[in-house]
């Protein structure tokens, strides 16, 4: 027995001895450093890649702009006010349907260090956007919509935040979010979002689900109940309102009520691919013009092939019959229970 572990002994040693002389020589591979997945790191590694599709992603489909600037709407189509692009805006709580004292603040997300994202980590953007976390911890109030951001794929979002990052500071001080007492801790963040893949580019129609998904589409085209809730059975059938300064004359309240998406004979059911994507290139459906608060100006910035996948998604909705007119007088609507054109004859 002492002689099996003495050999026993020897046998570690040497091949001990041998790994040492193998290891200096480089004649073994010494292992790597397991990465961090690109979502966890401080910095996500830029590259013109990123650059190139995080740019088309923020100026389209996700219109990130649209919330934290501040817009002009005297233009057909919206442009942003020079000078504020990222810089946050402060939102009218009758916009919101909010109690007076509520203060609803998009934050300054640009570069600038003093009142922007400029300190922010890339991890920081990622909680923001996969779970509803502010970079100070708080969580975020859910206009901003980050229960369908966080369904980004892990490669998309990275690209995002590398774009807006490189974009330039601005220098505007904007007060925190300020909520009624019956709000306060009422919203929770989201659980941390496990890895998500790249979409199959190749099945059209589940990609235009995730294109739909992050434009947020539902958002406003579902209708939500008092309590704001959206309303069972009604998905995509517009009728909620959008109340505010959209249109030429800026000091002009507007209301618009969002249209019927799915395939009814009160929705698309008249479109085809070619009508819906001059529909978003032009803002206007044939002679009628798409309410500016609609975000067709992001959207006309998506490829012809993506604006069809998304055609080809909304196409496999259930068909829900509600009636929804802007030009029409405003008149209430028991399905949507609101008030919109066409309403009663629902």
């Amino acid at each position: 027995m002492r002689a099996r572990l003495a050999l026993f002994a020897v046998a570690i040693t040497a091949v001990a001895v041998v790994c040492v002389v193998l290891l200096r020589t480089g004649r073994i591979a010494r292992a790597a450093a397991v990465p961090k997945p690109v979502l966890q790191m401080d910095v996500i590694p830029r590259t013109p890649e990123r650059l190139a599709r995080g740019k088309y992603l923020v100026e389209g489909i996700l219109q990130c702009t649209a919330c934290h600037s501040e817009l002009d709407f005297t233009h057909r189509p919206l442009r942003v006010v020079p000078g504020t692009k990222l810089g946050g805006h402060i939102f009218d709580a009758a916009e919101l349907g909010m109690p007076l004292e509520t203060r609803v603040v998009a934050s300054n997300i640009s570069s600038d260090p003093e009142y922007g994202a400029g300190n922010w980590k890339d991890v920081d953007f990622v909680r923001a956007l996969r779970q509803g976390i502010g970079h100070d911890g708080r969580t975020l109030f859910p206009l901003m919509p980050y229960e369908w951001f966080r369904n980004l794929s892990d490669e998309d979002l990275a690209s995002a935040i590398v774009y807006i990052r490189s974009l330039p500071p601005v220098h505007i001080k904007r007060p925190k979010t300020s909520l009624p007492e019956q709000f306060r801790n009422v919203f929770q963040p989201l659980s941390a979002a496990e890895h998500v893949p790249e979409p199959d580019r190749t099945d059209r129609i589940g990609y235009g689900k995730y294109l739909v998904n992050a434009g947020h589409c539902t958002a406003c085209h579902t209708p939500h109940n008092q309590q704001g809730a959206p309303i069972a059975g009604m998905d995509f059938s517009g009728g909620d309102l959008l109340i505010g300064n959209w249109g030429p004359d800026p000091r002009a309240i507007i209301a618009v009520a969002a249209l019927n998406l799915t395939p009814d004979a009160s929705g698309l059911s008249y479109f085809d691919e070619n009508m819906f994507v001059n529909a978003i290139r032009t803002g206007q459906v044939n002679a009628r013009p798409l309410a500016n608060i609609m975000p067709w100006a992001f959207f006309r910035n998506l490829t012809d092939d993506d604006l069809k996948a998304i055609f080809a998604y909304l196409q496999t909705l259930k068909p829900v019959k509600h009636r929804v007119d802007n030009t029409e007088p405003p008149t209430y609507c028991k399905l949507c229970q609101h008030k919109h054109g066409y309403g009663a004859m629902n």
